[in-house]
């Protein structure tokens, strides 16, 4: 009995790390056609590849392919069913969007960009307005 509870638990060890491994193998590429804040930087329109830093999974790349790249810090999200889809959600404030989450087609977590200072002003000023959309952008996995 006592090896057979070894051996569950060493199977499930073992598939939660292969998990693991997956998650932080995804990259994701999508065009954005507008330009958009994240973390200090606003990027223009383009195509963009995102994806984890290999030495930490919670630190993110964004480049644009040709060009400049920042780094940024990310969060847990989570889902209690899977994404319908690859996707990059915005956060757009009048004519402002800000990079919020990255989901993964099927994966019931995500990852979460924290709010800028910029965007939690916009966020105040515009409380009572009805301005702010979530902008959802479909991504594919490369």
């Amino acid at each position: 009995m006592k090896r057979q509870a070894l051996s569950l638990i060493s199977l499930l060890s073992l598939l939660l790390v292969a998990g693991l491994a997956i998650a932080q193998s995804n990259h994701v590429r999508a065009n954005v056609p507008f330009s958009f804040t994240v973390g200090s930087e606003t990027l223009p329109a383009g195509t963009y590849d995102i994806r984890a830093m290999s030495s930490d999974p919670k630190v993110l790349l964004v480049q644009a392919q040709g060009g400049s790249s920042i780094i940024v810090g990310s969060n847990a999200a989570e889902s209690l069913k899977g994404a319908e889809k690859t996707k990059l959600v915005f956060n757009r404030y009048r004519d402002q969007y800000f990079l919020t989450e990255i989901w993964v087609q099927g994966a019931t977590r995500g990852r979460q960009l924290p709010k800028t200072s910029r965007e939690k002003e916009l966020a105040k000023e515009l409380a009572q307005d009805l301005t702010h959309q979530r902008v959802e952008i479909v991504a594919s996995l490369y």
